[in-house]
């Protein structure tokens, strides 16, 4: 009986992987306008997911192009490749493999643990938990509720004190994306666990409040952990469809669907019929406009390729206070890589990593907060997705290093 318990345990723990048996990632180095056709061109003809950037329409020249390919294509795919003369490398040879080696944390307890990934219902009862211990720090509210009924939970930290400025922060826009979710959570602990040991961080909640939404995009995050690990949109249904979900962060009204974005509702990159068509976006940008006094930096993490972007994304326009950005960034990815050596690039959107509208980083700061900026966490893409469990502790350091000194300045520079 008990043998028969662990193994459905186990099943459970672990997202279904047998679909990605033999499937492999690609890194295309693309040279010019004919290079970016070709690619289409095998878009065209193949299911082709892909990763970095986000769509075909992205592509630029002097750029490589990071994609998933299913194992029945995968001698399709290097054919045309190799007859086109196109420079390629293999990323990861075998997907199924590279997502069973994410579980490589030993800390495999059966409750929440920082250092191991945590499906959506571990998550959702540390929220309570951790403000149910943490009462002078945490609170806990609900600003809306996803596609399929989901509270979405939101923890306020920092010492009660009247008209505090806050910094709003949100992980886990893309669902597979799972270090999002993971640094959301490190941060509260960190909050809670240095509060009153360590000066910089008690200063810091003593003079800031700090929203977090551990999980904006929770249906899909659910989805990644028991049907499709590389879902990316949310899980919401339409008429007239049967492709499932938005892209939530192409779903903003922020030069909503006019480049980087797809409006074709089967595209990873789908915009959604409207602004704001998703609960999930709608409620968050709810949010943030009825608190828009107090709200003095808006910070949202994804991942991959360690980089820091602040905006435009959705048109190559610099903010009014590009320079303000550019060195708060600079000073950011400096201290970042301070811990570990890891580097990170920095810029506005557009030109750092591609055009794309409808973000929430580009909606925020045209909503009036001064200082948006979005984190595309590690790796570059060896592991793409599926970083491992080992990085999540390292990845998660430095990037609280860059936090605390964006933090810092936005208290040290309110407006």
């Amino acid at each position: 009986m008990w043998v028969v318990l662990l193994l459905v345990s186990a099943a459970l723990a672990h997202p279904p992987t047998e679909p990605f048996d033999g499937n492999r990632v690609f890194r295309v180095s693309v040279a010019d306008e004919d290079h970016i056709n070709l690619i289409k061109e095998l878009a065209d003809t193949k299911q082709i997911d892909f990763w970095k950037p986000d769509s075909v329409t992205q592509i630029k020249p002097h750029t490589s192009v990071d994609f998933h390919v299913k194992s029945e294509d995968v001698t399709t795919v290097e054919d045309f490749l190799e007859q086109n003369e196109l420079p390629y490398e293999v990323l990861i040879s075998n997907m199924r493999h590279v997502m069973e080696a994410q579980f490589d944390s030993h800390a495999r307890a059966s409750g929440h643990s920082y250092t191991k990934y945590n499906n959506w219902e571990t998550i959702e009862a540390w929220t309570q938990q951790v403000a149910a211990e943490n009462p002078q720090l945490v609170s806990r509210t609900v600003i809306g509720t996803t596609f399929e009924g989901r509270s979405m939970h939101l923890l306020k930290v920092g010492k009660a004190k009247p008209n505090k400025p806050a910094i709003f922060m949100d992980c886990g826009f893309h669902a597979r994306e799972w270090i999002s979710p993971a640094f959301c959570q490190w941060f509260v602990r960190e909050a809670v666990r240095t509060y009153g040991k360590e000066i910089h961080m008690t200063e810091l909640l003593n003079e800031l409040d700090f929203y977090v939404l551990p999980v904006v995009n929770i249906d899909g995050y659910v989805y990644t952990w028991t049907k499709n690990r590389m879902w990316r949109k949310t899980r919401s249904t339409r008429s007239g469809t049967s492709c499932v979900g938005v892209d939530p962060n192409r779903n903003f009204n922020a030069g909503w669907c006019e480049t980087g974005a797809s409006r074709s509702p089967c595209d990873d990159t789908y915009c959604g019929p409207a602004p704001e068509s998703e609960k999930e976006t709608r409620a968050l940008a709810g949010f943030i406009r009825s608190h828009l006094s107090s709200i003095k930096a808006y910070l949202t993490i994804h991942s991959y390729s360690q980089m820091l972007l602040y905006p435009y994304s959705y048109a190559y326009k610099l903010p009014e206070n590009n320079v303000e950005l550019n060195n708060l960034a600079k000073g950011a990815v400096k201290e970042l890589a301070s811990l570990h050596g890891t580097r990170y690039t920095y810029g506005p959107g557009a030109t750092t990593i591609y055009p794309a509208a409808g973000g929430s980083d580009d909606w925020a700061y045209d909503e009036g907060i001064k200082y948006s900026f979005t984190f595309e966490l590690r790796d570059r893409g060896r592991y793409g997705f599926m970083l491992p469990e080992s990085q999540i502790q390292a990845t998660c350091e430095e990037t609280m290093l860059a936090i605390k000194h964006i933090a810092s300045y936005v208290r040290d520079h309110l407006y």
